[in-house]
């Protein structure tokens, strides 16, 4: 639906500044780095306490924005600009106001969601479980914030009959806005839990506020089994409303139990026929998973999908499916020198553009390829919808599309700007494929379930062993945002993607980090930067190890070294003098300081020879000044911490004073910056935080976990009474059982230290024991008569076995399991 930008400041009651034809908006945009933005595109420039929007407004111009919501402090010349402007007071309250008002245009079942965790799943299954029954919309990814809401509610379309959307909130009186704006006519409370927990005083205060979500609302679905919710739900107004469900008998409450079936888990449903009607009052269906999350998200979708007249033969077609759903953006290597995307989950145009903004990110191959399934259920016309899909693919500079289903080719001659190959289904495609179609390519795979594109993503792949470490990129953005939000008003952000970043894939963390606006970048050795600086990665970057036959390529490809003694300056200084450089280029170093490390840095005592030598040339500028903690993570230490910070700020103030300028001042890590946020200053360097490792308890409870490593089983063996597993016989069964052999031993990074007993893993709900000695490449476990087949996954660490565990079995340090993990190893990158 479209609105001429006149309707919208009309709306807003607001003044409209007319600088431009095209006046038909279509989209909301609140990021300029979207490649979605275009002439039709409505820009809101959101101040935020960390950021301010009006600074992007060029770079969406520049993208081809020609409409834009400001705020009347905006200052800029808007003559200067071919462009129509809407000056409000505030761009935030504006958005959500728009939202509002287009989401009162419809009259449509809205199911609204919220909880401390499980939000986005519940949302994704149940969609998955209605669309067939239900045109239905719902919020992206998850899109539950005040300006992730109002992007949502945006995607309502006429044809639209139910809508999805999720509520999350950090603070008091957010969810009664949210309330208003999607005016939910039945919710979800999914759970009650730790997140967001610093934003109110106790448990019961955020419940109380979560819940305004349903006052307009005719019914919601909670957990009785969550006691305070219940007690808080029971003794309130809201009780009218409330529909409960039990795996523990409360009285009142829908039955629920759970048992272990050959696949996963069977549920059994009770008393429904108060809640969905009287010729339904027991379901059973069985889904393919084990852990407590996945089966209460199952209990909520279920019994929402049924209370909306779905079929009870298509919930438990839908839902059997659900546990192999990969709900999420997959980026992993692929054959003949491809990186795939694989998001064969569903195919939507929201999805598909989702899909492809993700894919516009990445940075390290130019050709960008498509395999596209026919879109079902969009509520369009075919020519309609495959003209769109057409228009996204050349905006986002797809020059290649396999195309495959019956509609799809039904519009060929919309694609015909492309290189392009159509079949009718799947196994046309598959009989058809040669592997010289693909060759050093992105190649973004993106089909409707019913295509079964999983096998195509199969069948790309690059083909490695059953060891995997999956790296969550989303958990990754929440981290940096945790972090983010604890930085002193204009401090700037350096994240540490050494060491192969703590083991996750230097290039791909580091785009992640460039793509939101981190400041600095730090590697080990010059090679790092290097590889970053190829694969497109053009923020700053601070070298931490640069010797001196690395100081020419550092030069060449921009890259800052840390400098930390009068050879290393010296050596610096002369390949400088050396080389041809331009009189007006500048070359950053970083000076590291000598405060109590006694591991590399200048003493107090040369920093006069420092500064003179640096004033010689004038090629050279010190970018910073910094130093390292010793303990930060030590409260016992924090005496010695406060004496560092006192030596590196004295020191710092000899330099400044001596080269006659100023510079960033950065002396805390992960640790510091929690714990001494007065010591934060220009810069904080963000490390082992980022990939989920805290040292404190707060850290501990509200990080998420990055990094996970699972393995596969290679063979099941029967052991009888005395049977030995493994080199020098160091398990000797005293029963009969069984064995499995896993793909993962100390080559992988495995240690061997995990032997006989040492070390677990994690299969369906258990954790079951390493026997005999791990071996190069391989391990055996202890099955406790768990149904456990070849090909099984199982998990290593991850959010059933932490790192944290796994250090202390080993007794080391978080930073060792996760830099120990083989390059071998295959990495998968994934947001959710």
């Amino acid at each position: 639906m479209n609105y001429a930008i006149q309707h919208l400041a009309s709306i807003l009651q607001a003044q409209l500044i007319i600088g431009n034809e095209y006046q038909e908006i279509s989209d909301l945009l609140i990021d300029s780095r979207s490649l979605g933005a275009n002439k039709y595109s409505l820009f809101f420039a959101i101040k935020t306490e960390r950021n301010d929007g009006h600074k992007y407004i060029v770079d969406a111009y520049k993208k081809g924005v020609r409409n834009f919501v400001v705020e009347q402090s905006f200052n800029a010349t808007l003559s200067d600009f071919t462009a129509n402007f809407i000056i409000v007071g505030n761009s935030l309250e504006a958005l959500q106001k728009l939202a509002q008002y287009h989401r009162n245009q419809f009259n449509l079942n809205t199911i609204g969601i919220t909880g401390s965790n499980g939000k986005t799943t519940v949302k994704e299954w149940l969609y998955e479980v209605c669309h067939e029954t239900y045109n239905t919309v719902r919020s992206p990814k998850s899109y539950n914030s005040q300006v992730g809401v109002p992007l949502s509610l945006w995607l309502i379309e006429a044809e639209n009959n139910l809508g999805i959307f999720e509520a999350g909130i950090s603070v008091k009186n957010e969810m009664a806005l949210l309330g208003k704006m999607i005016r939910p006519t039945a919710g979800i409370f999914t759970n009650i839990g730790n997140a967001h927990n610093e934003g109110f005083e106790n448990e019961a205060e955020k419940i109380i506020e979560k819940l305004k979500l349903f006052d307009a609302c005719n019914w919601f679905v909670y957990r009785a089994d969550y006691a305070t919710l219940h007690s808080i739900i029971q003794t309130s107004t809201y009780s009218k409303k409330a529909i409960s469900w039990s795996n523990t008998q409360i009285e009142g409450s829908i039955k629920v139990s759970f048992e272990p079936s050959a696949n996963g888990t069977n549920i059994s449903i009770l008393g429904l026929a108060d809640f969905v009607g009287n010729e339904l009052n027991t379901f059973q269906l069985e889904v393919r998973f084990t852990d407590k999350a996945s089966l209460e998200n199952a209990v909520y979708t279920a019994l929402v999908a049924l209370k909306l007249e779905v079929l009870p033969a298509m919930v438990k077609e839908k839902m059997e499916l659900l546990g192999n759903l990969p709900m999420r953006l997959e980026l992993k290597e692929g054959s003949q020198g491809c990186l795939l995307i694989n998001d064969t989950y569903n195919s939507d145009l929201d999805s598909l553009q989702i899909a492809l903004d993700f894919l516009a990110q990445q940075k390290k191959l130019q050709k960008r390829t498509i395999i596209l399934s026919d879109i079902l259920q969009s509520g369009k016309s075919s020519l309609e919808l495959y003209q769109q899909v057409a228009d996204y693919l050349q905006h986002y500079g797809i020059s290649k599309i396999i195309a495959i289903g019956p509609e799809i080719i039904k519009n060929k001659a919309l694609f015909e700007k492309f290189e392009l190959k159509t079949f009718e289904n799947l196994g046309q495609f598959l009989k058809a494929y040669q592997t010289n179609w693909f060759s050093n390519e992105l190649v973004l795979i993106k089909g409707a379930r019913a295509f079964q594109f999983e096998k195509i993503s199969a069948l790309l792949e690059q083909k490695v062993h059953g060891t995997v470490m999956e790296i969550n990129l989303s958990a990754m953005l929440a981290n940096l945002n945790f972090y983010r939000n604890k930085l002193p008003k204009g401090a700037k952000l350096m994240a540490m993607v050494k060491a192969f970043s703590y083991g996750s894939g230097s290039f791909e963390v580091a785009q992640l980090l460039q793509y939101h606006r981190v400041d600095y970048l730090a590697v080990a050795y010059a090679d790092e930067g290097v590889e970053l600086r190829n694969g497109g990665i053009t923020l700053p970057i601070m070298v931490m190890n640069a010797d001196e036959a690395a100081f020419e390529t550092l030069i060449r490809f921009e890259l800052e070294p840390e400098i930390y003694s009068l050879q290393q300056l010296k050596q610096f200084i002369a390949t400088v003098n050396s080389l041809e450089i331009s009189p007006d280029n500048v070359i950053s170093i970083h000076l590291k300081l000598e405060t109590g490390m006694h591991r590399l840095g200048f003493e107090t005592e040369e920093l006069h020879e420092v500064c003179t030598l640096i004033q010689d040339c004038p090629f050279v500028k010190v970018a910073s000044v910094f130093s390292h903690l010793v303990a930060a993570d030590s409260a016992e230490l924090d005496e010695f911490t406060h004496q560092q910070a006192a030596i590196f700020l004295a020191n710092s103030a000899t330099i400044s004073s001596l080269l006659g300028y100023t510079f960033l001042k950065h002396l805390v890590n992960t640790a510091g910056q929690f714990r001494f946020p007065e010591y934060s200053f220009d810069m904080v360097r963000l490390g082992i935080g980022l990939y989920g490792i805290g040292s404190t308890q707060e850290e501990k409870q509200q990080l998420e976990t990055v990094c996970s490593l699972y393995t596969t089983v290679s063979q099941v063996k029967k052991l009888k009474q005395g049977d030995s597993v493994g080199y020098n016989r160091k398990f000797v069964a005293s029963k009969n059982s069984h064995s499995a052999t896993l793909a993962i031993g100390y080559a992988d990074g495995f240690s061997r230290k995990m032997s006989n007993g040492v070390g677990t893993v994690y299969f369906q709900g258990k954790k079951l024991p390493i026997i005999g000695n791990v071996c190069m490449d391989m391990c055996m476990i202890e099955t406790d008569n768990q149904p456990i087949e070849i090909g099984d996954r199982v998990e290593i660490f991850g959010k059933n076995i932490s790192v944290y565990e796994l250090a202390k079995k080993l007794e080391t340090i978080p930073y060792e399991v996760l830099t120990s993990v083989s390059r071998r190893v295959k990495r998968v990158y994934f947001q959710e």
